[in-house]
């Protein structure tokens, strides 16, 4: 799965809507507190993460990657 951006970044919780796998910021946030997602390979919990193009989101068996 692919999201694009138009700026040169998107936050983490901002990313996740975007590319339709939680429903709000609510849920984003809880799921990154949780240690549920992954930037590159590594968890992060900052919902206000940068993630710039090229990088790869790891979230329920999904793979997001931005692109812009």
């Amino acid at each position: 799965m692919e999201i694009t951006i138009r700026d040169e970044f998107i936050k983490l919780g901002q990313a996740l809507k975007l590319a339709g796998v939680v429903e709000d910021g609510v849920e984003a946030k809880y799921a990154i507190q949780d240690g549920m997602v992954k930037v590159n390979g590594e968890t992060d919990l900052r919902r206000g993460r940068k993630v710039y193009e090229g990088d790869v989101i790891s979230f329920q068996d999904k793979e997001i990657k931005v692109i812009r």
